[in-house]
């Protein structure tokens, strides 16, 4: 018996018309994310008497919270991909998800004494504590986390469901989907930051801006999910595998356990992708607020415009990429993912070589800041990077997943940006203190950067060589890797 649930017919540009609908619901949460995230850390940093007043956090406090956020947005789909599985389906969970989104943004937009509280979090076990702050802010975050958890993993998984096994236009779908996602998030801080840096409009704007982008989403999915998916998504994942087998619960096979492994080996090395990549809503954030030239003639470019560089270089790219990998899987040579993947670290590592040579220019121009040219080539070669191994990675994981597992494991995929989060806002913090060692500053002196800018040094290149590193160990491994997927990677025609 098939496993797979056919779409309503129909294409568009040779792809179920149910792709294009997932690819716009998709594309408006990804406004609202990236939006938000744009303002995050700067409305956190902000001063509280400031013409457009914020919460008045340290830097070290506001990236460490920013970390928390969206390292936990990344591990709740793993329980939302569990409950999609078992009991509500993919399609209920993104619907219940997006609309939990739209009400945390609306809460971030809400006036501080919305609930005439403040609140602050603390947790010793786990050696965080925030300050206090409106409680419609940490509740704002604690919705945004929860929804993302019912969104994030059954969207993507949905679109794989649209292909039965084996399909060769499985790959190029989620490339469009990621196209979805990126238009997403380049218009975002486009509207978003114009609107909450400027202090005539206020953070809260830019908050509220998001939160219309989310309910955008929800409506799309709402309205045209019958039409276009049909039957797609509608029933728990676990009781059809249960169905097709009769009733009885089989246990994984020897070639499913392997197939498993596969991901959780991949898992190690592309966290430490993730954790470099993230850094672009924290420390590259505020690189580009304090310690880049950003005056174009008499303009003053947004600091949360830079923030549009990636997904732009994605919008760009990724035709580029879907065609190369077409091309070269005529002829045979298509790459594996794993190798797409080890390129996609050495990519990312470049872009973090940049960086470095940004603090070096930093040391010889009159006001101590580097020009935007670097930032602008990290965020292209990070986003090189990121075809290599993102849109790669969320094909990969509906090839090797079982059916009764498949949200489960898309959540899975996803885990592997909570521990990136949590490292990248945690070593982007690190960047204040690394630059107060006496070894650092030595260092940074022997090669002549001021003790100011030790800690950038520092942790641009020390992000540099372990990059490179992770990438020599992934190639070496590669070859064992590939064997455990006992050729899921096979496609038809």
């Amino acid at each position: 018996m098939t496993t797979h649930i056919a779409p309503p017919p129909g294409t568009l540009m040779g792809h179920p018309r149910g792709l294009f609908l997932l690819f716009a619901t998709e594309m408006w949460e990804r406004f609202s994310y990236y939006g938000m995230r744009a303002l995050l850390v700067l409305y956190m940093v902000a001063a509280t008497q400031a013409v457009n007043p914020g919460l008045g956090w340290s830097s070290g406090d506001a990236l460490r919270l920013y970390a928390w956020y969206t390292g936990l947005t990344y591990l709740t789909p793993l329980i939302g991909g569990w409950l999609a599985d078992n009991y509500i389906g993919m399609r209920k969970a993104v619907v219940i998800g997006g609309a939990l989104m739209a009400l945390g943004q609306f809460a971030l937009a809400a006036p501080p004494d919305l609930l005439g509280t403040t609140g602050r979090i603390e947790a010793a076990w786990l050696g965080i504590s925030f300050p206090d702050s409106p409680t419609s802010f940490y509740l704002g975050l604690l919705l945004l986390i929860v929804g993302s958890g019912f969104f994030k993993a059954n969207i993507s998984t949905m679109v794989g469901e649209l292909y039965p096994q084996g399909d060769a236009r499985r790959d190029g779908a989620f490339t469009i989907f990621y196209m979805g996602i990126n238009v997403g998030a380049f218009l975002a801080p486009l509207v978003c930051s114009t609107l909450g840096e400027d202090p005539a409009y206020g953070w809260r704007v830019g908050f509220f801006a998001a939160g219309l982008g989310m309910t955008l989403s929800v409506i799309i999915q709402l309205a045209f999910a019958s039409r276009f998916l049909g039957e797609v998504g509608v029933a728990p994942s676990a009781a059809r595998s249960l169905a097709m087998s009769g009733g009885r619960k089989e246990p994984l096979t020897a070639e499913e356990r392997d197939r498993i492994k596969v991901l959780l080996v991949i898992f190690i090395f592309v966290v430490m992708f993730w954790a470099a990549f993230e850094q672009a809503g924290g420390l590259m954030n505020l690189f580009a607020d304090r310690y880049t030239n950003r005056v174009v003639g008499g303009f003053t470019v947004p600091t949360g415009w830079f923030q549009s560089l990636n997904p732009l270089f994605i919008v760009v790219f990724a035709p580029i990429f879907s065609l190369l990998w077409s091309n070269l899987g005529r002829t045979g040579r298509n790459p594996s993912a794993v190798a797409k993947m080890y390129v996609g670290l050495f990519l990312a590592a470049i872009g973090f070589a940049l960086l470095v040579i940004a603090v070096f220019e930093m040391q010889v121009t009159g006001d101590f800041r580097a020009g935007m040219g670097w930032l602008v080539g990290a965020y292209l070669f990070h986003t090189l990077g990121e075809l290599c191994i993102s849109p790669v990675g969320l094909s990969l994981v509906t090839k090797l997943a079982p059916l009764r597992l498949a949200s489960l494991m898309m959540g899975t995929w996803f885990l592997i940006n909570f521990f990136a989060n949590l490292l990248a806002g945690y070593v982007g913090a690190f960047s204040e203190q690394m630059g107060e060692y006496a070894w650092m500053q030595s260092l940074a002196a022997s090669v002549g950067v001021r003790v100011e800018d030790a800690g950038l040094l520092g942790i641009f290149g020390g992000i540099t060589l372990v990059l490179i590193v992770f990438g020599l160990a992934m190639w070496a491994l590669a070859g064992k890797i590939v064997s455990w997927m006992h050729g899921a990677e096979s496609v038809r025609a």
